[in-house]
């Protein structure tokens, strides 16, 4: 069994190297390209995928017996310290994003220049939502 899971462990470090070296490749690319908004948004898809997958994959990790009972303090504390700041960029992100986009669509719907097609009714900038991004009514 542990020549198995030494075996896995390899492997996924060896896929997770080699998805690191394709992405610093790809960021060196787009540097000379201008990427269009489509691009963007695949990139970022992509991005946010490869994060669920790797965090899912931690948050099992650190649920296996197996592991948590050997892992020592240090390792723990770096996953924590670690996982901390990344939970601290992406909610800056988050935040940051939703603004401007509650601002931007305030603004367009303001405007009148909202696509009706997404949009069936104006947003309205004071409109008290449950939901962080609600999903838009369509006709």
């Amino acid at each position: 069994m542990e020549n198995s899971f030494i075996s896995n462990l390899d492997e996924w470090i060896k896929m997770q190297k080699n998805l690191l070296m394709t992405i610093k490749d790809m960021e060196k690319k787009e540097e000379e390209v201008d990427m269009d908004r489509l691009d963007l948004i695949l990139a970022s898809r992509v991005a946010f995928q490869h994060m669920m997958r790797t965090l899912k994959a931690f948050d099992q990790w650190l649920q296996d017996p197996m592991i948590i009972k050997h892992m020592p303090k240090e390792m723990l504390e770096d996953v924590k310290r670690t996982s901390w700041a990344i939970l601290e960029q992406l909610l800056e992100l988050d935040v940051r994003h939703t603004s401007q986009a509650r601002d931007l669509i305030t603004k367009l719907g303001k405007e009148g220049k909202l696509d009706p097609l997404i949009w069936s009714r104006p947003p309205v900038e004071d409109q008290q939502t449950q939901g962080r991004r609600s999903t838009f009514t369509t006709m």
